[in-house]
């Protein structure tokens, strides 16, 4: 009868190594980023060696992006604006070099949101890719509160002073307060500050003018002027309006109350006014 020899059933000194070294975490996640990267580095070093293969492998990829870019889901079709009103629009339209359609990958929402609040008329704009397929655009508008005149210029400017729009003439704003001078656009608050205080003047009441880029006349239809100091000038123009209140003083020819010192207040009076106070003296 022959004799059967038995297998030892204790492991080999390597089969031992292995069994332990795989019980360890650290190898396990080690071996399996090696078989991902193991092969990468294979194909990088038969692509680098290898032109044709690599122009094959970068056309195939640009083909599939190619593809993947025009599917219909990823087309912009049209441009949808709201806060604005038609001449805005087309603004908006102009600014945005857009040629439908267009593919959302092919889009720079922040440089299209750049192009948008560059425009005079726009404080702040928000662009978004519907899922419609639609680029909406959400503006908020800059709001005129003064119109501003520099040399032949008449532009309308908003609180912070901020240009919003060009226009042909005054009649085209009638309804805000105009302002002059050099500085002008730089005080707006406080002009409107002085025009609200003017608001009992009503029609009488034309403009501000920027003296020295520091303080404002104040300007009458009736060609009047009445001048404020640099420092709560407000409160100058308060004590002419009482004035007038009280004793009509616009209604006299008057052609300058000056209030640059507050304390000594100076009325010039108008050429008939002087003339009647000279013939007065020699009638005396």
């Amino acid at each position: 009868m022959a004799q059967v020899t038995r297998r030892d059933p204790a492991p080999s000194k390597w089969a031992y190594r292995w069994e332990r070294m795989w019980m360890t975490p650290r190898f396990r996640r080690n071996l399996r980023r090696l078989t991902v990267v193991l092969p990468l580095l294979v194909a990088l070093l038969y692509l680098s060696q290898n032109d044709g293969a690599r122009a094959h492998l970068q056309s195939t990829w640009d083909e599939a992006r190619v593809a993947l870019e025009e599917r219909p889901e990823f087309l912009l079709k049209l441009v949808g604006i709201e806060g604005a009103d038609e001449a805005l629009r087309e603004d908006i339209r102009a600014a945005l070099p857009l040629d439908f359609p267009v593919s959302s990958f092919d889009v720079d929402l922040p440089t299209l949101r750049e192009n948008v609040e560059a425009i005079d008329a726009v404080k702040r704009a928000k662009l978004t890719i519907l899922r419609d397929n639609t680029l909406q655009v959400d503006v908020v508008r800059r709001i005129p509160v003064v119109v501003w005149r520099h040399g032949d210029t008449l532009d309308l400017r908003d609180l912070s002073g901020h240009r919003v729009a060009e226009i042909n003439a005054r009649s085209n704003a009638p309804d805000l307060p105009l302002i002059v001078g050099l500085g002008a656009e730089a005080n707006i608050p406080e002009a409107l500050d002085l025009v609200a205080h003017a608001a009992s003047l009503g029609e009488g009441f034309l403009g501000l003018v920027r003296v020295g880029a520091r303080r404002w006349d104040v300007i009458l239809r009736s060609g009047q002027a009445i001048l404020l100091p640099e420092d709560n000038p407000a409160l100058a123009l308060e004590r002419v309006l009482f004035l007038d209140a009280a004793q009509s003083l616009l209604a006299r020819d008057v052609a300058v109350v000056d209030m640059r010192l507050p304390d000594r207040p100076t009325v010039r009076l108008g050429e008939d006014a002087l003339r009647a106070l000279r013939l007065s003296a020699f009638r005396e």
